[in-house]
């Protein structure tokens, strides 16, 4: 008689897991994903007032989930924060933000500004979540969101891009020398996602006519788009995966 394989869990009962920029669009969908599937999720932001909202939101659906203060753009004080609480299991690496401007408009204090948050800021937040990790013995998943203008160019988007192609580089780079200790580093890399965020870009119509032609299925993104992608990268069924990107992206990329 044939043993058939089983699937691995997309459950996380048992785990801890930090959220970054949790508070509204792709990290409150990511934290309500984890947290349907059985983790304690940890929602870490500067200003708890909206924070605590989702928190009993998760918590009135009957999942886990708490609210730190964390200033991800204040190395000292989070590496603090963090070396203060338990270890975990999972880091949805997720705090961001994008000015877009034309490449010639773009001035050192919008680069700065883009470029602390998104690239200096999520590399450190991961390496102290990892040392967590592996002091703890725990065989984690980190997960980054880039974009997937991490992988092609976007009109005034020079700055953003350039700090997405750095976290590819910066997630390849870092899972190698983390998989020896069983952490795994990957990235989801969406399209235009409909957020506070990317707002102002659907005000535009000449930019909503770009969009509707570089997106090949025919629709922008809504945070439900990346839950999926997320649960899979953070639980056992992607446990080989790592060091890669998984465009949710409507075919975007695929020209």
């Amino acid at each position: 008689m044939i043993k058939l394989p089983r699937t691995p869990s997309f459950r996380l009962d048992g785990r801890r897991a930090l959220v970054t920029g949790g508070s509204s669009g792709i990290g409150l969908g990511a934290a309500a994903a984890l947290a349907e599937a059985g983790a304690h999720v940890v929602i870490a932001a500067r200003r708890l007032e909206k924070v605590e909202e989702v928190v009993r939101a998760i918590r009135e659906a009957g999942h886990s989930a708490e609210g730190i203060s964390l200033d991800v753009g204040d190395l000292d004080a989070a590496k603090q924060t963090l070396a203060a609480v338990e270890p975990f299991h999972i880091l949805f690496n997720n705090a961001g933000t994008n000015d877009p401007r034309p490449y010639l408009e773009v001035d050192e204090d919008n680069y700065d500004r883009i470029a602390d948050l998104n690239l200096k800021a999520a590399f450190f937040i991961a390496q102290f979540v990892a040392q967590g990790m592996v002091s703890a013995k725990i065989k984690g998943s980190i997960i980054h969101t880039s974009s997937q203008m991490g992988h092609v160019g976007g009109i005034d988007r020079a700055v953003y891009c350039g700090t997405k192609f750095g976290i590819e580089g910066v997630s390849k780079a870092s899972a190698l020398d983390l998989a020896r200790h069983g952490i795994r580093v990957n990235t989801i890399c969406p399209t235009f996602i409909r957020t506070p965020m990317t707002q102002s870009t659907f005000d535009d119509p000449e930019r909503v006519r770009w969009l509707e032609e570089k997106i090949k299925l025919g629709r922008v993104g809504e945070v439900e788009d990346i839950m999926g992608a997320v649960l899979f990268l953070a639980s056992d069924a992607s446990a080989l995966v790592t060091g890669a990107s998984l465009l949710i992206d409507g075919g975007w990329t695929a020209e």
